[in-house]
């Protein structure tokens, strides 16, 4: 048992464990660095790529193709994501686009407050349906066609919602093509991160990307408030087309497809495929195997060793590259299909995967306190409006200021303690890391963001006794919860779920965006009949347990990855399903 995980007598290796067990001379493999030997340097396979200071392995390995993104320079890569950022920033200004005049908006369309509170919803809800369409889309002919498409979509449908001409149902339908541009930005922008960076490259790329689509969220109210204030709120749409537009040739020009057709053998795991050939006389083993393991068992396993090692020198024996593409030839939507998977067999693969109770894990753990965001942002604009404080559109934008400070706290707790508590959780564990360690980020998620739900709803249903300080300061607390809820679950479908991972990325993004769509529906209705601080009471007391949901998943984890590796249910009912609808 390894801190408390219990240990799986099935298989071998559990797939997550790949890179952190592997026979190094008889010792257990270590993850860290600084634990290993320095004669481990040394001896390291001369066939293997390294980064620049020999000493950290190129995962995935780069193959000899120029047009492959990990053989680009640097500037390059970092150009493309620093477009893709400000073009998320700027997506991401879509969901909260409304918060700031719900309620000015319902007295100017002559609507109800929930009516108002929908255009939000639907918006969220075509972010999630078309994330679903998007994302097969993506696997089979790359990424760059979409975020064509969402740049287009953003421009048209921001405009159209500017000049909605005070009619209700056109701003509805300008709302949800909103959703709909929003969506590739959202479900894509951190694969493409994946695509350009080796494992060791992506903490600061994928901090930025994540910084754009939730801090950009965030501050957004801030703005819009003072906009709707000086000249109007249709400004706020008519702004993000604009800047849309400026973003499009920046698009169209320097974004090239990120998606690559590498083949499988590259895909090699740290310290999982790649296993060093053992000194002479010594047998290799596994970290776990008893010391009384047969001869015949060694034999078997050095076997394997030396498949294994001949799989990774032919993975990066040189061969005849193809041309480099020309500029001119990057410009082209797609440059290919990047998998020979059906279209619908991937569409419906993510949606079994909501009864995997890793998955669901991490969708109740990531969704849940984005939708309770969904409900702060109802009170903010209901009770903030109304006595003591008769907030205007302004002064309730301002509010969000407490947000988005949360949301950079949020991140830079989680970026300092997202890999420093794997380490030191894989240090005390003897060296062996293990994926439930990135659910330790729950433990500041229980602190904060269930403080901050207790705190608001307290704070908020007195507003003549604390103000609006205390309700702003425990919004912040919330979001840096949902901020580490966020990264601690995406890790773990990373760490933990490696083959599934992209459809677990979906269901997250299915799941939190209807969550929240449902809430906007019966949200105000809800607060209205049970009062603001019952209400936030039992909200924070469900996060709770859910946060309590931890503590099976994370000591029956290597079971749970165990059993779903030796009986993968999940896609063979899907496409089964898949191969009955076009069995023509």
């Amino acid at each position: 048992m390894g801190l408390g995980i219990l240990e799986d007598d099935k298989l071998e290796t559990v797939p997550g464990d790949c890179f952190a067990k592997v026979p190094l001379d008889d010792r257990t493999a270590r993850v860290l660095d600084d634990e290993r030997p320095q004669e481990d340097y040394v001896n390291r396979d001369p066939n293997l790529k390294y980064d620049a200071t020999g000493k950290i392995l190129l995962v995935p390995q780069p193959s000899d193709d120029p047009n492959d993104p990990l053989n680009w320079p640097k500037w390059k890569r970092h150009s493309i994501v620093f477009i893709l950022s400000l073009l998320s920033v700027i997506a991401s200004t879509l969901s909260p686009l409304l918060a700031a005049d719900t309620v000015s908006l319902a007295i100017y369309f002559q609507r109800t407050f929930t009516e108002m509170a929908l255009l939000t919803g639907y918006h969220l809800l075509g972010v999630g349906l078309a994330g679903l369409l998007f994302v097969p889309s993506a696997r089979i002919w790359g990424k760059r066609h979409l975020y064509l498409l969402g740049t287009i979509i953003l421009i048209f449908s921001s405009a159209w919602g500017g000049a909605n001409g005070k009619n209700y149902k056109s701003l509805l339908a300008a709302r949800i093509f909103q959703g709909v541009g929003l969506a590739p930005f959202e479900a894509l922008v951190n694969a493409s991160v994946g695509d350009l960076y080796f494992v060791h490259e992506r903490g600061t790329p994928m901090a930025l990307t994540n910084l754009a689509l939730f801090g950009g969220a965030f501050f957004t109210p801030v703005l819009v408030g003072r906009i709707a204030t000086d000249m109007d709120y249709r400004w706020t749409f008519y702004f993000v087309a604009i800047f849309a537009g400026v973003m499009l040739p920046l698009v169209v020009l320097f974004v090239p497809e990120t998606s690559f057709r590498r083949e499988e053998r590259f895909d090699i795991d740290t310290m999982g495929n790649i296993v060093r050939k053992p000194k002479q006389g010594q047998g290799v083993r596994l970290a776990r195997q008893d010391e009384d393991v047969s001869s015949a068992r060694a034999l078997n396993e050095q076997e394997k060793t030396k498949a294994r090692e001949t799989a990774v020198k032919t993975a990066v024996q040189p061969s005849s590259p193809p041309p480099k593409a020309t500029w001119l030839q990057s410009l082209k939507p797609t440059n290919g299909r990047k998998t020979d998977e059906r279209y619908l067999h991937l569409l419906l693969r993510p949606f079994p995967l909501f009864v995997h109770p890793g998955i669901l894990w991490a969708c109740l753990i990531q969704g849940t306190l984005i939708g309770w965001t969904v409900m702060i942002g109802v009170v903010l604009a209901g009770v903030m409006f109304g006595p003591p404080l008769w907030f205007n559109e302004l002064q309730t934008g301002y509010m969000y200021t407490g947000a988005f400070i949360g949301a950079l706290l949020g991140f830079l707790i989680a970026g300092l303690l997202s890999d420093y508590s794997a380490k030191l959780l894989t240090r005390w564990n003897h060296g062996v890391y293990e994926p439930e360690f990135r659910m330790f980020l729950v433990i500041p998620q229980l602190i904060f963001g269930c403080a901050g739900l207790y705190g608001f709803g307290i704070t908020a249903s007195q507003p003549y006794r604390y103000g609006w300080f205390w309700p702003d300061f425990f919004f912040a607390l919330e979001v840096v919860g949902m901020v580490c809820g966020a990264v601690s679950s995406a890790l773990y479908v990373v760490d933990a779920h490696r083959d599934m991972s992209i459809e677990g990325f979906t269901c997250l993004l299915v799941f939190k965006n209807i969550f929240s769509f449902g809430l906007t529906f019966g949200g105000f209705n809800w607060l209205v009949q049970g009062h603001v601080r019952p209400v936030f009471t039992a909200i924070a007391s469900v996060q709770v347990g859910i946060c309590a949901l931890t503590v099976p998943i994370y000591v029956l984890g290597k079971k749970n990855r165990s059993f779903f590796a030796r009986h993968n249910i999940f896609f063979k009912i899907s496409d089964w399903i898949a191969d009955k609808l076009t069995f023509w």
